[in-house]
């Protein structure tokens, strides 16, 4: 039998991703959904972007982000004589915006648990559940914020429950998830929603839940990141980490500069500074030790937040505790921008768990010494000027009745 490597891409866009409906010009499953999509010449992660580039006219170098490579599968086609080797991968794409070649009869972005609604290319689904979000992706994502993540797992509860998982798993892989990351709340709080708002006691009631949860976080970050636009309009900023939701307020508040620090060990401020340039705006990079001799030549500081506990204070990337010392010093205003669902449920405690990044990323030699390599820091509320999100600017006493309102989300456990 003949075989075949061929990659199978999904290109997601919040949280649909982009089906093609294939022409009766290809030579095989005319008229069947299915992905970006093509034989697998050579390298199937170099092929993958020749075939966004050719199947949808999006430059996958400007536009979209590799996600992950999921393992290889075999799908056999007795008919054709042919055995498939599918290489999928997942990609975040920036635009919906999509011109299709002849090999396309038409094209639509959907949630991908559409794949298991229509009459498909083979195996689609199972392509789609090796790159999908999982548990161990929401644990081990070190590299985008708490808005992003908590997205990604809804998403895992909705797709479980799409291919079939009962009640009982689901509620598993829910605590699964609030286990994975203890120290953002805006994981824990939305992965609650979803359990405490379902209509029943069975996955359908999971799934409709997940998707209307994950609708209304993804409407809450952007009401949060155009609150914080607005407040902050026309201001040169200086800002740290990957928070989507200070990117995009950052860019809605069009400075005249922006400050990026690189946020060590991961350094994940170079891909921020990289998306605000890439946006047009006027961009310097530099060291998280730079900070405390640029702070003054900004007209506030944008950050954004993990977790706003109970008192204000606020649980970011570490280095925001060290920028908004530095911003006092100076008196530039420090702000915060996020979601309500980041504030911590009234019964959590007053001192967080923070995680930390892998020690090796600062130090692997072979000296005798502890090497201490925080992924978060808490920053006191006496140096937070404004924390803005969906509904305006809390103060003290908002902060304490939305964490009341999302401690009762906890009732299913």
């Amino acid at each position: 039998m003949e075989e075949t490597h061929v990659v199978t891409v999904f290109l997601r866009n919040g949280t649909d991703v982009l089906l093609f409906r294939r022409s009766e010009d290809v030579g095989s499953y005319a008229g069947r959904w299915g992905a970006v999509a093509g034989h697998a010449e050579g390298d199937p992660d170099a092929q993958a972007r020749v075939e966004i580039r050719e199947e949808t006219g999006i430059d996958p170098d400007a536009d979209t982000t590799l996600v992950r490579a999921g393992e290889p599968f075999a799908v056999t086609d007795d008919e054709r004589g042919t055995r498939w080797v599918v290489h999928p991968f997942l990609f975040d794409c920036d635009t919906r915006d999509v011109t299709p070649n002849y090999e396309t009869a038409g094209y639509e972005w959907v949630p991908p648990t559409a794949i298991r609604e229509r009459e498909t290319v083979p195996d689609l689904w199972t392509s789609y559940d090796r790159i999908r979000p999982s548990v161990e992706s929401v644990r081990d994502d070190g590299t985008h914020g708490s808005a992003y993540v908590s997205v990604r797992a809804c998403e895992v509860l909705r797709d479980d429950a799409a291919a079939g998982a009962d009640y009982d798993a689901l509620l598993g892989t829910a605590r699964d998830l609030l286990a994975a990351r203890e120290s953002m709340a805006a994981v824990a709080n939305r992965v609650n929603r979803v359990v405490a708002d379902a209509a029943d006691t069975d996955a359908d009631a999971i799934l409709a839940s997940a998707c209307a949860v994950i609708d209304a976080a993804l409407a809450a970050d952007g009401d949060a990141a155009a609150a914080a636009a607005v407040e902050l309009a026309d201001a040169s900023l200086l800002t740290l980490s990957r928070s989507g939701t200070a990117l995009d307020a950052i860019v809605g508040a069009d400075p005249d500069h922006v400050v990026v620090a690189e946020s060590r060990t991961g350094r994940e401020g170079v891909v921020t500074a990289e998306r605000l340039a890439e946006a047009g705006l006027d961009v310097t990079l530099t060291t998280d030790a730079a900070i405390a001799s640029l702070v003054a030549d900004v007209d506030a500081v944008l950050v954004g937040a993990d977790t706003v506990l109970r008192d204000g204070s606020v649980v970011n990337k570490v280095g925001t505790r060290t920028v908004a010392l530095a911003a006092a010093a100076v008196d530039v205003p420090v702000y915060a921008v996020c979601a309500t669902d980041k504030v911590a449920p009234e019964t959590d405690p007053d001192d967080p768990d923070l995680e930390a990044a892998p020690p090796t990323a600062l130090y692997d030699g072979d000296a005798p010494l502890d090497v201490v390599n925080p992924l978060f820091d808490v920053t006191p509320a006496s140096l937070v000027t404004r924390i803005v999100t969906e509904d305006g600017v809390l103060d003290p006493a908002d902060v304490e009745g939305v964490a009341a309102d999302l401690s009762a989300l906890r009732a299913w456990q």
